[in-house]
């Protein structure tokens, strides 16, 4: 009996001592559209997310701690992001990937900055969420006025005297990257013959596509997701119009040629140097495809929003949010995706959009020498 009592003992302490180890791990988390129409996206932060955790992880964690990983849901939508956020600062989480949406990326920041959360968006590019003076806010994507100004002059240049239109689905990240586009293309003396809203979740655009077809529109810009951007393709096809569409990194997913198919061939979009492509990238890539995952899109770049937090948390020796933002404003980080440094606002220094066009097969490629 003593033998059975000294047993159950060392169970428990065995049990005590595996809690007590498991209760050290560092939270942090991935916060993102997984459900609604741009899970596609979140799916790509959901594996950036989970593959960072476990490299960083077999690489001795972080300060002698491991990492696990909260994933959450926002479905794009600010009332369920700003909810998320309060939840992530009241489980005293001190990193979160997130949001896809601006409109999510916005409100959410403000609870975290409440909550003592650091927030690194892999993906939301609207300047606002940079331009409010908030401690805790940062980014390893561009932002709309840079994004917007690239695909200006691409219009510019390669549609020279031609009818654009612009098209915005009024939300945060559309409009302002619409309204963006538009101001370089008026600053380079180009006048949009239609601007045009809708909204985001129509399914019919037949209307504004027939206002396209009168006005012998040539290039219709979308500031919007592409979801819709995929129907209005289609429903410019159905009309007969060859009228080219162009939108900005909502594109970035190969859900868009599932909508259009090969109808989608030659769309444009604007992207960051496909980080697929660069040598940094590289034992990264392959150990996604050994998992059947193509790490398009925002996926490397969530990844590279783990590396920044995790390598400025170990120069601060501490997970404390506000002294590992100190430290990532003042250091240069090696990432997946190359090397990032900060400007005072949380805004990546080294930025560089480019043009890419969708194929018969639904791949795309950087449109060699830009035509910028």
């Amino acid at each position: 009996m003593k033998s059975l009592k000294l047993i159950g003992l060392a169970f428990g302490a065995s049990i005590a001592l595996s809690s007590a180890a498991f209760a050290q791990d560092v939270t942090v988390a991935v916060a993102g559209p997984m459900t609604g129409g741009e899970s596609a996206f979140g799916r790509q932060m959901k594996n950036g997310a989970e593959m960072a955790v476990a490299d960083i992880n077999a690489a001795g964690g972080v300060n002698g701690k491991k990492l696990a990983l909260s994933v959450e849901d926002d479905a794009c939508d600010p009332k369920q992001a700003r909810s998320i956020a309060e939840k992530i600062a009241g489980a005293k989480i001190p990193f979160v990937a997130g949001h896809y949406c601006s409109s999510s990326s916005i409100p959410a920041s403000e609870a975290y900055a409440d909550g003592n959360v650091l927030q690194i968006t892999p993906a939301s590019t609207n300047p606002l969420f940079t331009e409010r003076k908030l401690w805790n806010v940062a980014r390893v994507c561009g932002r709309d006025d840079q994004q917007g100004l690239i695909a200006a002059q691409y219009i510019a240049k390669n549609f020279k005297g031609k009818n654009i239109a612009i098209l915005n689905d009024k939300t945060t990240y559309g409009k302002g990257l619409a309204d963006e586009t538009k101001k370089a293309l008026n600053k380079a003396g180009v006048t949009e013959k239609m601007y045009e809203s809708y909204n985001k979740g129509d399914k019919d655009f037949n209307a504004i596509v027939s206002r396209l077809k009168r006005d012998n529109i040539d290039l219709v810009y979308v500031g919007g997701y592409h979801q819709e951007s995929g129907l209005i393709l289609r429903q410019m096809r159905d009309q007969g119009l060859k009228t080219v569409l162009m939108a900005g990194d909502a594109l970035a997913d190969k859900e868009y040629a599932s909508i259009t198919g090969p109808a989608g061939e030659g769309t444009l979009f604007t992207f960051g140097p496909d980080p697929r492509n660069k040598p940094t990238a590289k034992k990264i890539v392959e150990a996604f495809k050994a998992k059947n995952i193509d790490p398009e899109g925002y996926t490397l770049y969530t990844y590279a929003a783990m590396q920044v937090w995790s390598q400025a948390a170990k120069k601060a020796g501490t997970t404390d949010a506000k002294k590992v933002m100190e430290a990532m404003k003042a250091g240069k980080w090696d990432t997946v995706i190359g090397p990032v440094e900060y400007d005072a606002k949380g805004d990546i220094k080294q930025i560089d959009y480019v043009v890419y066009k969708w194929d018969a097969k639904g791949n795309y490629a950087e449109i060699k020498g830009n035509g910028t």
